[in-house]
């Protein structure tokens, strides 16, 4: 990728081992292909290492099938001091195919960070055309957007006053899970999220038939370490006619000490699917506790915000 592009497109099969318990590629996997298109572009433009601050509003359009041609498209929209917005957009289809047909599209925030680990300036992106213009305008709007979104995650309680259903994974972060700076992938974090949120929704459904329609909020705090203890909670928030909305964070530490800190947090829903992979109703869930409320209400402010999010989309 040339130094300063603003674009860069990944092509590559959907291998039988992308596949997820549904048959079709898993939602974990795509969210790794998503960040892995946005890294090469934030390293592309910034000419240097980035890491993965957010990434908001995934939805999950149709199914990617094993054997699909992939294209992984990330175009850098908008710059900050030290941060880079980037659209990602995958399209799918038989490679026989001429036309592939939208997947996912989302908006992924990185951050360029110097050889000690600390944010650094990138080139300013200057608008060229009102396509530019537009995703500029939308990407600063959405800033104020994704704050808002944050402090309303930021402020709930996840005790055990919570009588929720909920799963917790533990499981050592491996070398294989390594990123280009050492750490562990922002995607494989996400594929983490996507897999906890899986067991939760099929130990409420009673069947694995379930897929991810919408991931957001995913905010990255700090670092997960090789090695590193990790710990990924999934925990049902709210039910819906056919959606489940499950609220994920990731902690993670030395297993020297014990000590757990927060490193990820994020909602996903997941849609229950019949033989014919038709959505069908979701197990209901009533709150019970006041924490179940809070949570509850929490969960329908945030849909709230994401069809907000959703009327100011302009993808071009």
């Amino acid at each position: 990728m040339p130094r300063h592009a603003r674009e860069i497109t990944l092509r590559f099969l959907a291998a039988p081992t992308d596949a997820g318990y549904s048959g079709t590629v898993g939602g974990g996997r795509v969210l790794e292909w998503i960040d892995k298109a946005g890294y090469a572009a934030a390293a592309g433009w910034s000419g240097t290492y980035s890491v993965t601050a957010y990434v908001g509003n995934v939805r999950f359009s149709r199914p990617v099938e094993v054997g699909d041609l992939v294209e992984a498209t990330a175009r850098v929209v908008h710059t900050g001091t030290t941060s880079m917005h980037i659209l990602v957009t995958v399209a799918a289809g038989n490679p026989k195919d001429v036309d592939l047909q939208h997947t996912t599209d989302c908006i992924m925030v990185f951050v360029a960070v110097d050889e000690n680990g600390k944010p650094t300036p990138v080139p300013q992106l200057v608008a060229e055309d009102d396509h530019d213009r537009e995703w500029q305008a939308s990407a600063v709007q959405r800033i104020a957007l994704r704050g808002e979104i944050a402090k309303s995650m930021g402020d709930q309680t996840y005790s055990d006053a919570g009588t929720a259903p909920r799963v917790v994974l533990r499981f050592l972060a491996a070398p294989t899970d390594v990123n280009w700076g050492g750490k562990v992938h922002g995607g494989i974090v996400m594929r983490w999220i996507d897999e906890a949120a899986h067991v939760l929704a099929t130990q409420w459904t009673g069947s694995a038939a379930n897929v991810a329609v919408y991931a957001g909020g995913v905010r990255f705090y700090r670092p997960l370490r090789i090695g590193h203890v990790v710990e990924v909670e999934a925990r049902l928030l709210l039910t819906g006619t056919s959606s489940m909305h499950i609220s994920v964070h990731v902690r993670s530490g030395d297993p020297a000490t014990g000590e757990l800190a927060l490193t990820t947090h994020s909602l996903i829903v997941f849609v229950p699917l019949d033989g014919d992979g038709d959505a069908v109703p979701a197990k209901r869930w009533t709150p019970v506790s006041d924490e179940d409320v809070a949570l509850r209400d929490h969960a329908l402010a945030l849909v709230e915000m994401r069809n907000r999010v959703d009327a100011e989309r302009h993808i071009p």
